[in-house]
């Protein structure tokens, strides 16, 4: 579906063997290729590109009144308050919950509630900021709900944020946010979305601030959302960050002397330096493609997609899907982690990308508490794995092989990714792999063909040209 709305779908790859092959691209949840209508306004946008804010010149005038229109976009993107809610943007998701774990207002004391099902980045910054305590996860991989009103009722005056991912980055779980987020409201607290998994496959609406559904702060980036030019947003409440800003600098005062500082309003308190203009002009691009597609229409051709990839994944030997055995579009997205019985996960990933032209991601995904529980890793195990880790060795890390669906796959790349599946298991590798030390493999003597260097002068392969496939949108 919508394939031809991207840039590089299908683009020719070379392999072990020294054939070309078009890429399939089922490692989205890292990072997604571009809309060609990101690309197409990005273009259009840089003649005009200049300095933002306080510029006289036209082009910075300009250039000031697109970086706050893709700030409104943005903002209506999720339904936001524009009076109440404020857009801020930063370098992805990572920094902008950074940022909010540094500024966000909380009375000392405060406990923040976190998730077994959390990306490492919204987990490591809290436990920078304050007390936080992991509500337990399902043996399936789902929240664990009743444990969640346990710590509510425990910790109920003392609780800040609640925070959790909109969809998991490892098994696809959407979170009943809007449930969610009134259980924390009922005792006060607040709740923090973390939506770099969500964002791309399913609509989001903050809701009106006096909805007891009603989310505080939603997070997510660009190159997860078909704009890979480097931004991400943070969403929320204007009367939730503290006076003073996480990062200081230009731009983010109203007055400076030697003895004083006089801050400046948010969201400029909260951005400081030279923004990313391009990147917010990017993101806005993107969310305006993917309205006209229709959010609903995406889940549909997704949940689709992901019912028929699991389907064909449980009939290759040996390998386990993990997660629980969902794919409807209210309570997963399309992401499919597994292990192949006595092959390794890197190894896997590896062969499929060398050999069939097949991106994939494998390990933890930034998510090493919840690989460690999908995976019943053992106590002593997770002790020797983490004695090794002091030391610098993270060969043997504990983990899992992902296929990660975007809007554009269709069952054409699940079947060549399934046949390569089968083809492994069976024994048919071609290549002699050596492990790297960081838990990936590569192929030994092999020099790779470079299609792109930055040197003007620099040899670059002959491929053959681009291979066109039909869309099946």
């Amino acid at each position: 579906m919508w394939r031809d709305r991207m840039v590089g779908v299908d683009q020719s790859v070379p392999l072990l063997d020294g054939r070309w092959v078009p890429y399939v691209n089922l490692d989205n949840a890292a990072s997604t290729p571009a809309f060609r209508a990101v690309a197409t306004t990005v273009e259009r946008f840089l003649p005009h590109y200049s300095s933002v804010h306080r510029g006289t010149g036209y082009l910075s005038r300009l250039s000031t009144a697109a970086y706050e229109e893709a700030r409104e976009v943005v903002g209506r993107f999720v339904g936001a308050d524009p009076a109440r809610d404020v857009v801020l943007f930063g370098k992805n998701t990572t920094e902008v919950v950074n940022r909010l774990a540094r500024s966000v207002r909380m009375t000392p004391g405060s406990v923040v509630l976190t998730t077994m099902l959390e990306h490492h980045s919204n987990d490591l910054p809290w436990r920078a900021r304050t007390g936080t305590v992991r509500v337990r996860a399902l043996p399936d991989g789902r929240l664990d709900e009743d444990d969640l009103d346990r710590q509510l009722a425990t910790y109920a005056d003392r609780i800040g944020l609640l925070v959790v991912s909109g969809a998991s980055n490892v098994t696809g779980v959407i979170q009943p946010v809007h449930r969610l987020a009134a259980k924390v409201h009922a005792v006060g607290g607040q709740i923090l979305v973390d939506a770099a998994q969500l964002a791309a496959h399913r609509r989001i609406d903050m809701r009106p601030h006096d909805d007891p559904g009603h989310l505080d702060y939603v997070a997510l980036s660009a190159h997860k959302l078909y704009a890979p030019f480097g931004t991400g947003a943070l969403i929320g409440r204007r009367d939730g960050f503290t006076p003073a800003p996480d990062h200081s600098g230009g731009g983010t005062i109203y007055a400076v002397t030697v003895d004083d500082v006089v801050w400046a309003e948010l969201p400029d308190r909260e951005e400081a330096g030279s923004p990313n203009v391009i990147g917010a002009v990017a993101l806005a691009a993107a969310v305006q493609e993917l309205d006209s597609i229709g959010m609903d229409r995406i889940a549909a051709h997704e949940a689709q997609l992901t019912a028929y990839a699991t389907h064909l994944l449980r009939g290759v030997p040996r390998l386990t899907v993990h997660g629980p055995p969902i794919s409807d579009a209210d309570v997963k997205v399309g992401v499919i982690p597994f292990t192949i019985d006595g092959i390794d996960h890197g190894l896997v990933a590896a062969v499929l990308g060398y050999e069939h032209g097949i991106g994939v991601r494998s390990g933890c995904f930034c998510a090493q508490p919840y690989i460690i529980h999908l995976l019943r890793v053992t106590k002593d195990h997770e002790r020797r794995w983490m004695a090794r880790a002091r030391e610098g060795d993270i060969s043997g890390t504990p983990g899992m092989v992902r296929f990660s669906l975007g809007c554009y796959n269709d069952a054409r790349d699940i079947d060549r990714a399934v046949e390569a599946l089968h083809r492994l298991v069976a024994g048919q590798v071609s290549g002699t792999y050596r492990a790297l030390g960081d838990g990936t493999y590569a192929p030994q003597d092999y020099t790779e063909p470079s299609l792109f260097s930055l040197g003007r002068r620099a040899a670059v392969a002959t491929s053959p040209a681009r291979v066109e496939m039909p869309s099946l949108a």
